[in-house]
Parts: structure tokens; C-alpha cells; sequence
């Protein structure tokens, strides 16, 4: 296993369709086993592999219940209702955006062997199902971002919210 490098919003391998996974061999055990130990790495939620700059339909996640999903040649078969709530990426580190996702997806994938499932999530985890196989299409979650945040920005609204919190609390006493 080895740590990738992680590609930046600007690099244009990020912008590229992603190839199908055709054969399930040890390269393709290898990649994945590296997107793993990268995304552990970087402490992220999930990591596609055209973000470390293989144009393959690869993606590992980490469900609600910190179980890493491995997903080979994944494709969206259900989804439903809405959600909006904020993401960032290992790809625009530094940023955070308000998107719009669906409240709940299934998505079908094959394992690092070929053998075909399905998988389900609500909340992060379908925003994490829809944002990383958005990588797979060469789309970045900025596209549909209705309003970006710098961390430093995101940190003084939470602090502004907490403070908030702590006054309606103090009132009620």
C-alpha cells in the first residue's frame, strides 16, 4: 500500500470521465487498497480514484457507521427526497460549500472481485454516494454550490451559532 497524492481543483485529470473497471486483478486490489490508506490518511470522508489521478470508476467511503465502502464501476440506481448541507473535498482544500443533495440513495457496484451489490445511505452517506461519483464524471461539488465558504468563514458563523445558542439559552432560565 502507498499513499497518492491528491489532486487540486484546477488540475484537469479532475475534469475527466472516469474509464469502467474491466478487470478485477491485483492492480486494481492495489489501487484500492492506496485510496483507502490515502483517504485515511487525509481524514476525509471519501476519495475517488480520478483524485489521485487514475481515470478509473473507482471510489471508497466511509458509511454513517465508519464502514469503509469500496465501490467498483458505481452507478446511482434510486434516490429521494432532498437535503442541503455543507461539503468540502480533499480536491478544494481550504473551501466548503452549501449543495443540495438527495436525502436518501441506493447505489449498485461491484466489489475489488467483480461480484455485483447494492448499497443504501441517508443523510452524509448519500451526499458522499452523490458527491464521489460525481468525481467519477469529472464534476466537482463547486458546480453546484450555492455559496462557498474559506474554513476561517465556516469557523465564524459556528462560533456566531454557538454564541447564539448560549443567549436563547441564558433567556430561558
Amino acid at each position: 500500500m502507498a499513499l497518492r497524492t491528491i489532486l487540486t481543483q484546477g488540475d484537469p485529470v479532475l475534469n475527466k470521465v472516469a474509464h469502467p473497471v474491466t478487470q478485477f486483478d491485483q492492480r486494481l486490489h492495489d489501487l484500492i487498497d492506496d485510496l483507502r490508506e490515502t483517504l485515511t490518511d487525509a481524514n476525509g470522508l471519501g476519495l475517488a480514484a480520478p483524485q489521485v489521478g487514475i481515470l478509473r470508476r473507482v471510489v471508497v467511503l466511509l458509511n454513517e457507521n465508519d464502514e469503509m465502502l469500496e465501490l467498483v464501476n458505481p452507478e446511482i440506481i434510486d434516490q429521494s427526497g432532498e437535503q442541503d448541507g455543507l461539503e468540502g473535498c480533499l480536491s478544494v482544500p481550504g473551501y466548503y460549500g452549501e449543495v443540495r443533495r438527495p436525502a436518501w440513495v441506493k447505489v449498485r457496484a461491484q466489489d475489488r472481485n467483480g461480484m455485483t451489490f447494492e448499497v443504501e445511505g441517508e443523510g452524509t452517506t448519500a451526499r458522499c454516494f452523490c458527491h464521489e461519483l460525481a468525481h467519477l464524471d469529472g464534476h466537482l461539488y463547486t458546480e453546484l454550490a450555492t455559496k462557498m465558504y474559506t474554513v476561517e468563514e465556516l469557523d465564524e458563523m459556528l462560533e456566531q451559532e454557538e454564541k447564539e445558542k448560549k443567549r436563547k439559552e441564558g433567556k430561558g432560565q
